[in-house]
């Protein structure tokens, strides 16, 4: 009974810890219950014990899978239960394996293993075609930008790292006193772990009172149209769009806006990629930009490419009939002060909504499992490289469309090809009034610090948003709101070191976990022939 308290502490803990209405302290030491019932089981208890620990490690994680992303159901019930469950199961599976692999070696290997596979499994989370990394631990720390201005050098892998080096810090405190019962070992251990906890928090707010965001900066106007996905989206017309946004741009700008920013696919009627010139996209927004021609407008916007040559048939390609496909794209578009028009193709896509996983696999076996929220169900073609849109010739947005926003490495990919500022572009309405797009919001704070870079955020339904280069919010417009918001822009060129190096601290992890593993393993298994 006491092994199934600590889980469930161990799950309230994470699911309390989160942004954003948690507090981050509380993962310091989450994990520590859940630990204490694994290393009771190992070494007390002689049967059942990968099934006691499955069994309560789920629980702990199907908990803090719940409480924190529960708002999945209000877009999809299937979609919300399939992440739910499926990302408790393999947190489970990676606890699983760390007690596999504690009974075989001693406490400084075994939690080397335990911090480098979770690590791993993080870094999975962001690559593989069932990619959910809404849950990795250095997201935590989003809603306390003050406390991880070093994001900058690790990304949010060393907050992870951070989280759990306390952990096992007080875990090993823990079983020390317990075996001794003396009170100094609490006393050294409380001390050793607050130290954990309070130099990387000093060593960022020396980073912060240091930082000089970049002086050279821009106006940009962000809109929110406030349209409801489900309802209106896909049943209005570009043309009342393009008035819509229009109207709202003319109330924001002043001669000094150099851009103006439009949500994620707000011109949803879907607009042939091949004939863009003819779209109500381009009339509304190019009319704009005529009347103030020191001005760019970049917007979201659905599109799509048809064609009959066989040749041209990508994994992504989706078939209407013989020799018939077609290409359907969740894009930006940018039309310049100079008269160009930029394209960026949304690469970093929603499971089950706009990519079927492992389809040469699974669609034999399940069908057509696209879930349809409100428009065309189907496969999303990508682009490989990221884009940037050229507002000047010294000035440079990174378009990040959504569930982008999310990956850290991935982002780092528009600073590298010239970004000097990020706009991020969604739609948020799909969760309601929910954490969702609170915490959608939040992680991008993350990719500024990483970055260095400043952030305009339009959403269709809120939040939109400005953030500087430290990670600050330093407007919004609400949620269900309808307005445009004007803001100063930072730019800035300068390449951070995890813009340069991405997930290194992930790289090394996964080297270092198949090391213990096979250590731990190998032997083993000669000794049982």
């Amino acid at each position: 009974m006491k092994h199934f308290l600590y889980a469930l502490l161990s799950g309230i803990l994470l699911a309390l810890a989160w942004p954003t209405y948690g507090f981050p302290l509380l993962l310091f030491f989450a994990f520590v219950p859940l630990l204490y019932a694994e290393h009771n089981i190992r070494i007390n208890e002689a049967h059942n014990r990968k099934w006691k620990i499955f069994g309560l490690s789920y629980l702990s994680f199907i908990i803090w899978n719940t409480i924190t992303t529960y708002w999945l159901y209000f877009s999809t019930p299937f979609g919300g239960i399939f992440a739910i469950t499926v990302n408790s199961l393999l947190m489970a599976l990676v606890f699983l394996l760390f007690h596999i692999v504690a009974k075989r070696v001693n406490f400084k290997a075994s939690s080397s293993f335990l911090i480098s596979i979770w690590i791993a499994f993080e870094y999975l989370h962001l690559n593989w075609e069932f990619s959910w990394p809404w849950l990795n631990l250095g997201n935590g720390f989003s809603e306390f930008p003050h406390w991880i201005q070093w994001y900058e050098f690790t990304g949010t892998f060393g907050g992870t790292l951070w989280v759990w080096l306390t952990n096992i810090a007080l875990l090993k405190m823990l079983l020390l006193y317990k075996q001794h019962k003396a009170k100094e070992i609490l006393y050294r251990g409380l001390f050793k772990s607050g130290l954990l906890i309070l130099l990387p928090l000093l060593l960022s707010y020396v980073i912060l009172w240091n930082y000089e965001e970049s002086e050279e900066t821009i106006e940009a106007v962000v809109l929110q149209p406030n349209i409801n996905p489900y309802t209106e989206k896909y049943f209005t017309s570009d043309a009342r769009i393009g008035e819509l946004l229009t109207s709202l741009a003319e109330e924001a700008v002043t001669p000094e806006t150099k851009i103006v920013i439009a949500p994620e696919t707000v011109f949803a009627y879907g607009t042939v990629l091949s004939r863009f010139k003819d779209s109500e996209a381009n009339f509304f927004t190019r009319q704009f930009v005529n009347k103030h021609p020191k001005m760019s407008f970049l917007s979201g916007i659905s599109m799509y490419d048809r064609f009959s040559d066989p040749g041209r048939v990508r994994a992504q390609t989706n078939q209407l009939g013989h020799n018939d496909w077609y290409d359907d794209y969740n894009s930006a578009f940018m039309i310049s002060a100079n008269d160009s028009v930029h394209f960026y193709h949304k690469s970093k896509l929603v499971v089950g909504v706009e990519n079927f996983p492992y389809q040469e696999v699974l669609r034999p076996l399940l069908g057509n499992v696209m879930i349809d929220l409100g428009g065309t169900v189907a496969m999303k073609t990508t682009q490989e490289k990221r884009a940037t849109f050229e507002i000047t010739s010294s000035e440079e947005v990174g378009p990040i469309i959504c569930y982008e926003s999310v990956y850290g490495n991935f982002v780092t990919g528009y600073v590298r090809e010239g970004a000097d500022f990020l706009a991020i572009i969604t739609n948020d309405a799909w969760w309601g009034n929910t954490q969702g797009h609170k915490q959608h919001l939040s992680y991008a704070r993350l990719r500024a610090i990483e970055n260095r870079r400043a952030i305009a955020r339009s959403a269709n339904t809120g939040i939109s948003a400005f953030i500087n280069e430290k990670g600050e919010i330093t407007s919004t417009l609400g949620y269900e709101e309808q307005g445009a918001l004007r803001g100063e822009i930072s730019l800035n060129a300068r390449l951070t070191f995890y813009s340069r190096f991405g997930d290194y601290i992930a790289r090394i992890s996964l080297f270092l976990a198949l090391f213990i593993f096979l250590f731990a393993v190998v032997p083993w298994k000669r000794s049982r022939r």
